[in-house]
């Protein structure tokens, strides 16, 4: 038989068989062919299941992806509606990177310094400038 059974495809996304059986249901992944009746999946689909892993790691919703996957019009350039959201997404992301680096920044200065509680670290940076 032909194709990863979906046991196959789930081990190599790294995910379980009934996520896929749901990216099926909402349409993110196309109707698999079915040999015997069972589900056949071109190894080509991990790619298309990475981006949907990520996205969703990232803050998107089913419906966002859905529209980054197959937000265009036939025969023209990106759909106004794919760019606004995609727009919008990428301040979300550029926002959600400023307050990981800031945590980085707490982070560092904690590991370089003995103190015993956040607040004496906090306090030492305030009015000696470092800790």
């Amino acid at each position: 038989m032909s194709g990863l059974s979906i046991g196959q495809l789930a081990a190599k996304a790294e995910i379980n068989a009934s996520t896929l059986r749901y990216y099926e249901s909402v349409g993110l992944l196309p109707p698999p062919e079915r040999k015997n009746g069972q589900r056949r999946y071109d190894e080509g689909l991990l790619d298309r299941i990475n981006f949907i892993k990520v996205a969703q790691q990232t803050g998107f919703n089913i419906q966002e992806i859905t529209i980054l996957l197959e937000g265009f019009v036939p025969g023209d350039s990106l759909s106004d509606r794919w760019e606004q959201m995609a727009r919008q997404k990428r301040s979300e992301l550029e926002e959600r990177k400023k307050q990981l680096n800031s945590m980085i920044q707490i982070l560092d200065s904690g590991l370089s310094c003995k103190c015993l509680t956040w607040s004496e670290c906090k306090e030492k940076i305030e009015n000696e400038g470092s800790c």
